[in-house]
């Protein structure tokens, strides 16, 4: 309660000053000569003037308002190891229960950097601070007490920026003298060219540790070993790999564990490299010329990543027409340096209505055969040279092909359509057009007959008989187009057909393009989600086991999208890199920064809060002694500036803020206000009756 005084005039200020001069001159005169009656009348002067101003006492009622305590907990990934979560725990009741023991202290408990927040790079736990505190006053908060384990990569740069005048305490997990080891990528490609090498540069460090020791680094790639080096802890090291294929290239190094570290998590690196195919090289062998040789040139051609190699046999070594060999412009076919000297340096060959005359010995297509099985491709666009003699069924290529010809074929208008399978499959699931029964597309008018398909039928025709076959042999794969007429679509015959999607990705199926993979598991991340995918031909895809970067294990159910295609997304909770498994398939995905700061340093240290807690007057202590147990500081309510610490206490500086409640307006002349207002309206009543009684005598 506090009391003050106020006027509220009852007549414009001017004409009070204005009487005020006039009773100056009319009474100071009077006193000055010593008239009996003066000074009385100087009182009633002033007791009316006193009246005109109309004082008020104001009586304000305050409450006092609670010293508001921050309490800081992190949460954050780093706290969960070595008990560090467990002793925090403790330390937070324990401390709680200290607090609610003092009067005219509000706790306000703020738990940061943990799960619930947003994924961020490192651990944030005072832009948390301040945003639970921003509807507090400065002088209403008391202390700022950190439960964490030192590693705080938002700390303000000064106590200014700091922006409070409490105290800062730290309360400490983790032990002194902590060891760890980890292995960090210095410098990774993020992109390379397939076959060429590519340099990896990485430390391996032992925090904790003198450096110098020998530690053995496995390095794999896609999952599979691919060696093992000897480097010294604390000095560079790299590592030369081939890209071995296009799509992500997934390179994980993990060094050996140190006896007595904190966490062999971050004992672990993963580099990603983006394969890419310099130029995809393509062999296309026409075996004579017809209505749809131009569509797989155009085709092959309009693709910028694609190197082309075209031949038509437009003489075959059986045409004997009487023109000297002087005077034809043909260029002799070179054989043997495409299929013996350079075959291993195509990506796919393509034979187009291609029959066996002679041009190419029984010996190449020996080559050829082992060319796939080495991890070539061979794709065969069959028309009636397929079920006639010469049919590429009766080389060496027999063994690798996945259908043998009976030698007859359909003559009949037919619509080309999706398989079961291929409704699954990446080659020809979706295809513009085909959500209808018939699709929307162009008839087709001839099918070559096959016998016992081996492949996988995606594609069928004229009374279910397969179209498009698609087989592996070995290391390689091989397609068998059984119509030499996909040229209708690219001509628009009946408002034509899908020609290019279909070709193009069957071309790129046949080149491993990744994404065109029929058994894969990928995974996406976008900001904090991830995005599993399982692309099977199996009719279920068992769920996905996701292992966070603490190692922490979570099943996820994938759910169907479309024909071989399951999907989940899973809200990640921890920054890093993440593996998703099911069965022998593995992806990588990695939320937020490439190398994340919460796993950079994972030993407990007061270094870097030191500073600001100096100047904050505050002290840094371990929340629990060598053996565990809970050893917190005494907390000392500090009244008036001075120490807020000392060697075995926190202190919590107690505010004086308070908050008004109401004011009661206590008149002194006018109205109803009690004694006191009816005493100086007595004396102004008495004070000019006492002048006349006193000028009468």
């Amino acid at each position: 309660m506090s009391w003050s005084f106020a006027v509220q005039p009852l007549l414009p200020l001017w004409l009070i000053v204005a009487a005020g001069v006039l009773a100056v001159v009319a009474i100071v005169p009077g006193l000055l000569r010593g008239l009996r009656g003066a000074w009385i009348r100087a009182a009633a002067a002033v007791l009316l003037f006193l009246a005109l101003l109309d004082p008020v006492a104001l009586r304000e009622d305050r409450e006092a308002l609670p010293t508001v305590v921050a309490v800081v907990v992190d949460q954050s990934a780093s706290q969960s190891l070595d008990g560090r979560d467990t002793a925090t725990a403790a330390a937070r009741a324990d401390l709680l229960k200290r607090l609610a023991d003092f009067r005219g202290i509000e706790v306000r408990v703020i738990e940061a950097g943990g799960p619930g927040g947003p994924a961020v790079d490192g651990t944030m736990l005072f832009g948390s601070l301040g945003t639970a505190l921003s509807d507090v006053p400065p002088d209403r908060l008391g202390a700022v007490i950190m439960l964490t384990d030192g590693q705080v990569h938002d700390v303000p740069a000064s106590r200014e920026a700091f922006g409070a005048t409490a105290p800062l305490h730290v309360l400490l997990s983790g032990h002194d003298g902590e060891r760890d080891r980890r292995l960090v990528i210095d410098s990774a490609p993020r992109f390379g060219i397939v076959g060429e090498p590519q340099v990896v540069k990485y430390r391996v460090l032992d925090d904790g540790d003198a450096p110098g020791a020998q530690v053995r680094v496995t390095v794999t790639r896609d999952g599979n070993p691919l060696s093992t080096e000897i480097v010294t802890a604390g000095a560079p090291a790299e590592l030369t790999v081939d890209i071995a294929h296009g799509g992500p290239n997934i390179l994980e190094f993990e060094a050996e564990p140190l006896t007595g570290e904190l966490t062999d998590i971050n004992n672990r690196a993963v580099a990603s490299i983006e394969g890419i195919r310099e130029n995809l090289r393509v062999l296309l062998v026409s075996g004579e010329p017809h209505a749809g040789e131009r569509t797989w040139r155009n085709l092959l051609k309009s693709d910028a990543a694609v190197d082309l190699v075209h031949f038509t046999i437009l003489r075959p070594p059986e045409k004997q027409d009487g023109t000297p060999i002087n005077q034809l412009s043909l260029i002799a076919f070179p054989t043997r340096e495409l299929f013996s000297e350079k075959i291993d340096q195509f990506d796919l060959i393509v034979f187009d209505r291609y029959q066996h005359r002679g041009v190419l010995p029984i010996l190449y297509f020996d080559n050829i055969a082992r060319y796939v099985r080495d991890g070539g491709a061979v794709l065969i666009a069959a028309g009636p040279d397929y079920a006639s003699d010469g049919s590429l069924w009766d080389t060496p290529l027999a063994p690798i092909l996945p259908a043998a010809p009976p030698g007859t074929r359909t003559e009949a208008p037919f619509y080309a359509e999706t398989t079961a399978l291929g409704a699954k499959h990446p080659v020809t699931r979706d295809l513009p057009g085909s959500d209808s029964d018939p699709p929307r597309w162009g008839r087709w008018f001839r099918l070559v007959d096959v016998e016992n398909p081996e492949g996988s039928v995606v594609m069928k025709g004229a009374d279910d008989k397969p179209l498009l076959v698609l087989g592996r042999e070995g290391e390689g794969r091989v397609a068998l187009l059984l119509s030499d007429q996909a040229w209708l679509w690219a001509r628009g015959f009946e408002g034509g057909g899908p020609h290019v999607d279909l070709l193009r990705r069957l071309a790129h199926w046949l080149m491993k393009e990744p994404d065109l993979e029929e058994e894969a598991l990928r995974a996406k991340a976008r900001g904090t989600e991830l995005t599993i995918e399982r692309q099977t031909m199996g009719d279920e895809a068992p769920p996905a086991t996701v292992r966070s970067p603490t190692g922490a294990v979570e099943t996820v159910t994938l759910a169907p999208v479309e024909p071989g295609l399951w999907r989940a997304t899973y809200e990640a909770k921890e920054i890093g890199l993440y593996r998703i498994e099911e069965g022998d398939r593995f992806a990588f995905a990695h939320v937020g920064a490439a190398n994340p700061r919460e796993f950079t340093d994972a030993r407990s240290t007061p270094d870097v809060l030191a500073p600001l807690v100096g100047a904050s007057g505050g002290r840094i202590a371990r929340m629990a002694d060598a053996d565990g147990d809970p050893d917190l500081p005494r907390i000392v309510p500090i009244r008036s500036g001075g120490t807020m610490s000392g060697s075995d206490w926190i202190g919590v500086g107690m505010t004086e803020a308070n908050v008004l409640k109401g004011i009661v307006r206590i008149p002194l002349f006018g109205g109803y206000a009690g004694p006191a207002a009816f005493l100086a309206l007595l004396a102004l009543l008495i004070l000019p009756g006492l002048t006349w009684f006193r000028e009468g005598r």
